[in-house]
């Protein structure tokens, strides 16, 4: 039997969770909660069975996304920082102090 790559594993976990390819930490932690408050054995109306094996499969998914997301190397370099910025910010670095755009978003009135 072939062993399971990396990606497989974290892609498998991430389809148990219904996670896009693409989540914040906090999105992941909402997912989470959601699913093992309806799968957690004391309150799931399936079978014990069924409630306590479902329970198991998203504790070990989320783990296994957890550790990944522990691992991961996050950049704070320019580029990467300025993905991330509001669209005023955006529009206010893009086209800097045009009288047009109004003041920066960091400027008092």
């Amino acid at each position: 039997m072939k062993p399971v790559s990396r990606y497989e594993e974290i892609s498998a976990a991430r389809q148990l969770l219904g996670l896009p390819e693409s989540a914040t930490l906090d999105e992941i932690r909402q997912r989470y909660r959601k699913l093992i408050s309806r799968w957690h054995p004391d309150v799931c109306r399936e079978r014990k069975e069924i409630c306590e094996e479902m329970a198991a499969r998203i504790n070990r998914a989320y783990r296994c996304i957890r550790a990944y997301c522990d691992q991961y190397e996050y950049s704070f370099s320019r580029e990467q920082v300025a993905k991330s910025v509001s669209p005023g910010e955006w529009w206010y670095n893009r086209f800097g102090k045009a009288p047009m755009w109004g003041p920066s978003p960091d400027e008092e009135d």
